[in-house]
C-alpha cells in the first residue's frame, strides 16, 4: 500500500520515517519529497508498505501522531493525476 504522510518536520529525513514506519511492519520504501532548488523537504511524502494489514494498522496509529514537534497527517495515497 502506498501511504501519503503530510505535515512532516521539514528536517526530518527518510531513516527517520522509515524508523517511525517500521515499528508497525516491512517498510518497503519511503520518499520524501524535496524541492529542487533549496533540497529541502517540502513536508510530505510517501511510504510503501507491501502488507495492507500492516499499512493500515500504521495509517490509524500515525494520523495525528506528534513526530518532531508536528502532527503527521497519515492517509492511503491517492492514485496519480493523467
Amino acid at each position: 500500500m502506498n501511504i501519503y504522510v503530510g505535515n512532516l518536520n521539514y528536517d526530518l529525513q527518510e531513516s527517520d520515517l522509515e524508523q517511525v514506519f517500521s515499528e508497525y511492519g516491512t517498510v518497503e520504501s519511503v520518499k520524501i519529497i524535496k524541492d529542487r532548488d533549496t533540497g529541502r523537504g517540502k513536508g510530505f511524502g510517501f511510504v510503501i508498505m507491501p502488507d495492507d494489514e500492516e499499512a493500515a494498522a500504521a495509517i490509524q496509529e500515525l494520523n495525528g501522531q506528534d513526530v518532531m514537534g508536528r502532527s503527521l497527517r497519515v492517509n492511503e495515497a491517492r492514485p496519480p493525476r493523467n
